[in-house]
């Protein structure tokens, strides 16, 4: 599997709006109209991002050499984006969707997301889900499909069946916090990922991390290129547990 040689950073997608004003990138992102589907929020701004029905939308522009990229939503779990990013290595943007847990992972009895997305057949990107613990030390991806030339940072650490599904597993370092990936055995669309488990396993079977508070639980798309302008849906997406 070919890895991507953009490393997973926080500063690169968990707080890019307040953390977006001090951030250089040579890209200069062109902007784009939104699509007419947008009936209640949309942005074509690098950092773009807005608050529906509990989740925080966010364009994220945020890596090197991007093109264009708009996104609109519906709801907080009904979005999308259009993206016309080069032929080039490199992530250059993670439109996602938030929910905020706030719970230690000992203190949690269920944390479970369904998700069903509709995705483009070209260009190289992945439909991931990126948690992260409240300190930003620590950062699970739970890739559901992918397309192109992507790969997980870091060095397998076999399969593992958890939450639903089986995964390669990945651990590594981007130089400011350990980066867990889990990649589906299969490309999938649509489903349910039992998240909890999967923190469990971490925590107690392989002691990656204590008992650490989950935070951020994004999900949306890792878009490495979408040449001639490529369009990403979640049609819906939810998270629930506690």
């Amino acid at each position: 599997m070919e890895r991507d040689t953009m490393a997973h950073t926080i500063t690169g997608r968990v707080a890019t709006a307040l953390l977006a004003p001090a951030l250089a990138l040579t890209a200069t992102v062109a902007l784009a109209s939104a699509p007419a589907s947008a009936a209640v929020w949309s942005s074509c701004d690098q950092w773009g991002n807005t608050t529906l029905d509990g989740y925080t939308l966010y364009n994220n522009i945020w890596g090197s050499g991007a093109g264009s990229q708009c996104v609109w939503a519906n709801s907080g779990t009904n979005w999308g984006v259009n993206a016309n990013h080069p032929n080039t290595g490199g992530i250059k943007s993670y439109p996602n969707a938030k929910k905020v847990i706030n719970k230690s992972i000992a203190s949690l009895s269920s944390l479970t997301s369904s998700y069903n997305v509709t995705v483009p057949s070209s260009g190289a990107y992945n439909t991931s889900y990126d948690i992260w613990d409240t300190g930003y030390r620590y950062e699970i991806m739970l890739w559901v499909n992918k397309t192109g030339a992507v790969g997980p940072l870091g060095t397998s650490q076999g399969t593992v069946t958890l939450g639903g599904s089986t995964w390669t597993v990945y651990k590594g370092n981007n130089g400011a916090n350990d980066v867990f990936s889990f990649i589906r055995s299969s490309n999938s669309s649509s489903g349910t990922v039992n998240v909890l488990p999967i923190l469990k396993w971490i925590k107690d079977t392989k002691g990656w991390f204590g008992n650490v508070t989950v935070g951020d639980l994004q999900f949306g798309f890792e878009i490495t290129s979408a040449s001639g302008g490529l369009d990403f849906t979640t049609n819906s997406y939810g998270v629930s547990g506690g």
